[in-house]
């Protein structure tokens, strides 16, 4: 152990978790509903960011108290001194589980827009959660389809070799397996992406199913 491994562990001894008075279960009850994360996986320009901007758009209509952490806007702030090897990739998706869970507790529907490529780390932050409170979304999307796209001329630039360890093409993308819910946005409008993730929600009480009074 070296000599600030040994400080860190020793201040680690002198940490006290301190217990609020007010609960998540006051903060929901106030709110008048649940919280929990929407986690948003998927390769660049499958539609991530897209979906979840729009998914909030129509909660925060019903009423619902929302707030989306995207994968670039965080890189611009809490995660700015990370890059892309497998490290920093795992410890980006470690601080925003983190954050989510923070949120979470506050009594908010978060929504996160991630490629988080690894199968282990979306894992590790699934087990931050109480079980219910984790909802992984696979925004599944063809890379053909997301080349196509590329907002950003992120595929050809890596294509050339100017962008390292970028996911689909130098680095891995893990798809996953046992996702809550899988959405092909290769072959849904934005509109039937959206309406999927909220009939979901409201198949599970996460949120009022809306009446129709026409």
């Amino acid at each position: 152990m070296n000599e600030i491994q040994g400080e860190i562990n020793m201040q680690g001894k002198h940490i006290t978790w301190h217990q609020p008075k007010i609960s998540r279960q006051d903060r929901n009850a106030l709110n008048g509903h649940k919280s929990c994360v929407l986690w948003f996986t998927g390769l660049s320009a499958s539609g991530k960011s897209t979906l979840s901007i729009e998914v909030e758009r129509l909660l925060f209509q019903r009423g619902i108290r929302t707030y989306t952490l995207d994968g670039d806007n965080v890189r611009h702030g809490l995660n700015s001194n990370l890059g892309f090897s497998p490290e920093d990739r795992t410890e980006n998706i470690r601080r925003i589980g983190e954050v989510s869970k923070l949120f979470v507790d506050a009594g908010v529907f978060v929504l996160t827009a991630f490629i988080s490529p690894y199968q282990a780390d979306r894992q590790m932050v699934r087990e931050l959660f109480a079980e219910g409170d984790f909802i992984e979304i696979y925004v599944k999307c063809s890379i053909e389809e997301c080349e196509i796209r590329d907002p950003k001329g992120l595929y050809s630039k890596a294509r050339k070799g100017e962008l390292k360890e970028f996911t689909g093409i130098s680095a891995p993308y893990e798809a996953p397996e046992h996702s809550e819910l899988v959405i092909e946005t290769d072959k849904l409008s934005i509109e039937q992406s959206v309406q999927k993730v909220i009939q979901f929600l409201e198949a599970r009480s996460y949120i009022t199913k809306m009446v129709d009074v026409t």
